[in-house]
């Protein structure tokens, strides 16, 4: 008995003993993948009317991608999109509705469905957003946790929901 406890790991989470188990990357790499796509559009698109939580939030998402990324942000500033949220006090939220992956070709491709929510003092305008991309694997590192890195990153809708009755 004492040698079977011996061989066990527990992690303590919120007072309550959690047993790990070993597990190949391969054995849960559609898990990481779609918290990976995740994290990368929550850091990208939740944005509040502040210029330092706009731009760590950016640095947090440009960690997680490819140049694609740092092009699509780079556009936006360029047309004042992030000025804009700060002058007229916006916050911008996402939630990520589903992501269709594809685990059997490499790079990994992925379409990302998900919901955005521009919210203003006086309305809420709620948007529908489809990406698309492709992920590799890199060094995983602080920054980026995970690793992986998106790459060929492009917006294929971005419009408005129709408001409800």
């Amino acid at each position: 008995m004492v040698k079977t406890i011996q061989g066990k790991i527990y992690i303590l989470a919120n007072g309550k003993a959690i047993e790990a188990f070993s597990a190949e990357r391969k054995d849960n790499i559609g898990v990481e993948l779609r918290d990976h796509i995740k994290m990368f559009h929550h850091y990208f698109f939740t944005l509040d009317p502040d210029d330092k939580v706009i731009q760590a939030n950016i640095s947090n998402a440009l960690n997680l991608a490819d140049e694609s990324a740092k092009k699509a942000f780079d556009n936006l500033k360029e047309q004042g999109y992030y000025n804009n949220l700060i002058s007229a006090n916006i916050s911008q939220e996402i939630r990520v509705d589903s992501t269709k992956l594809d685990i059997n070709q490499y790079p990994f491709q992925f379409r990302c469905y998900a919901t955005q929510r521009l919210i203003r003092s006086t309305s809420t305008v709620t948007r529908k957003l489809i990406t698309q991309g492709y992920v590799r694997n890199v060094s995983r590192s602080d920054n980026n946790p995970h690793g992986f890195l998106i790459q060929q990153w492009e917006t294929l809708e971005n419009s408005d929901e129709p408001l409800k009755p």
